[in-house]
């Protein structure tokens, strides 16, 4: 429903060195602005601009990013009900604009594209981590560095995987898995806050003084997120009066911790993967509703389709798909009674691998790819309470190792020794060459390629006879 007239604006533009003014109805797909004459028979196609509401923001936002050239044109807004003789008093002053008086007129009713626009983005200077305070939990730069975690925590996100941490709280000793992310606290310090991993999201407990209802639960556990926009109250302001926000609420689905994420936050585009968004579907978003899409494209340019959600923990919209969802479910019922996958990213694995898993053993896999073709490994074990698969980075194996929080697969003691842990056994303590998996003997050609090596080790180290010198 319109507010009142004078809470009502147009949005007028004007094109570098004119004095032509149109009131703006939209935008053309290259940015420029569509426009009508700001007659009050055109009234009804007017962008008309809420002073409670985000159509400026949203334009601008839009404008600043499709147009070819934004400085071409300058922008104006004027009372809608004193439209026609505002208009004509603008064009005038736009005839000399550098006329001090004319300029200081002019620029009442300017707006600048720029203060629209979303804030530069600043990311996390890494001269203000305390690395005392990460070695106090038993992390180090370089854990961060190799797992992929320091730029995603430069930038406000959580590590994208868990560490074994350990530490002291009054005198008692703590050990437990857990994201790790950086926040600013009120006077714009920056501290280490520690994401530990929870057995099962605390549902039942008040968030922020709020209780969620049973459909709140049930959403929560399905799908990983509320599916609406929930009133929290984070105290008062200045009048002492209580202070709300509507918020999306999800599952960190690492930790099982539960994420509270201010609607304002959010902006839901005009356009997603390809495919323009009805108003509805906007809308439907914005309340934290899953909407489904079809015909979108992927960065291969393949058609697809998908439900589309606000998830609180990744600050954005998510994919996910009704199939895969129910044969991730299936799985993860299957990891509960104790059954292991025929396959883990993509990586096909061997009988003895899952008959490991399934003894409650780690296993190492090799020959993953991550998103850039490049190839990883690392160690899997089946979390059989919670029905997953936890997966850490050589790194962070071998400090879970040696804490006793994973157990090695005896069936591959040399293997894993030879490969990963960079110790020796008796078996393979000659020979240089890392052993393949399963490999519990060199090789024929491994062992004569050894041989030689010491040959010539020898032949380099015996002492040079002289010959003579030649005439």
């Amino acid at each position: 429903m319109d507010r009142d007239l004078k809470d009502q604006e147009v949005l007028l533009v004007v094109e570098k060195d004119g004095n032509d003014l149109k009131a703006v109805t939209g935008l053309d797909e290259d940015g420029t602005p569509k426009t009508v004459k700001p007659e009050a028979k055109n009234e009804p196609e007017f962008l008309k601009v809420d002073k409670h509401g985000d159509v400026l923001e949203n334009f601008f936002e839009n404008f600043m990013r499709q147009a070819k050239d934004p400085t071409h044109f300058y922008f104006f807004t004027v009372p809608l009900g004193k439209m026609e003789n505002m208009v004509a008093g603008l064009q005038e002053l736009l005839k000399n604009p550098d006329n001090p008086a004319n300029k200081r007129m002019l620029d009442e009713h300017r707006l600048m594209p720029e203060d629209f626009a979303p804030k530069p983005y600043q990311a996390i200077d890494e001269s203000r981590i305390d690395w005392e305070q990460l070695k106090g939990i038993g992390v180090t730069r370089e854990q961060l560095v190799k797992s992929g975690s320091l730029d995603k925590m430069l930038n406000w996100q959580k590590s994208p995987v868990l560490f074994p941490i350990e530490g002291d709280i009054n005198g008692v000793r703590i050990q437990t898995d857990a994201r790790l992310s950086f926040r600013e606290n009120a006077e714009g310090e920056l501290s280490l806050r520690v994401h530990s991993v929870r057995q099962q999201p605390e549902l039942d407990n008040a968030l922020y003084g709020t209780q969620l209802t049973e459909a709140d639960k049930k959403n929560l556990l399905e799908t990983g997120n509320a599916g609406r926009l929930i009133e929290f109250n984070v105290g008062k302001d200045d009048a002492g009066n209580d202070k709300t926000i509507n918020a999306y609420v999800s599952v960190d689905k690492l930790t099982n911790e539960l994420v509270v994420l201010n609607a304002n936050k959010i902006k839901i585009p005009d356009e997603l993967k390809g495919v323009k968004l009805s108003e509805q579907q906007k809308l439907e978003l914005r309340e934290g509703k899953g909407v489904y899409i079809e015909n979108m494209l992927s960065k291969n340019l393949k058609p697809f389709n998908a439900t589309v959600q606000v998830n609180a923990d990744k600050r954005g919209l998510e994919f996910y798909f009704p199939e895969t969802q129910r044969q991730v479910q299936n799985q993860n019922e299957r990891i509960k009674q104790g059954e292991a996958p025929n396959s883990f990213r993509k990586v096909k694995l061997s009988e003895d691998q899952k008959a490991s898993l399934k003894d409650g053993y780690s296993v190492y896999v090799s020959g993953m790819k991550d998103k850039k073709g490049r190839s990883y490994s690392g160690y899997m074990t089946l979390n059989k309470e919670r029905g997953e698969i936890n997966f850490m980075f050589p790194g962070l194996y071998k400090e879970a190792l040696k804490r006793g929080l994973v157990t090695p697969d005896s069936r591959h003691k040399v293997q894993v020794a030879a490969n990963n842990e960079g110790a020796k056994t008796e078996v393979n303590k000659k020979v240089d060459e890392p052993m393949k998996k399963g490999q519990s003997q060199p090789t024929e050609k491994q062992q004569e390629k050894q041989e030689k090596k010491e040959e010539q080790k020898q032949e380099q180290a015996a002492p040079k006879v002289s010959k003579g010198r030649k005439m």
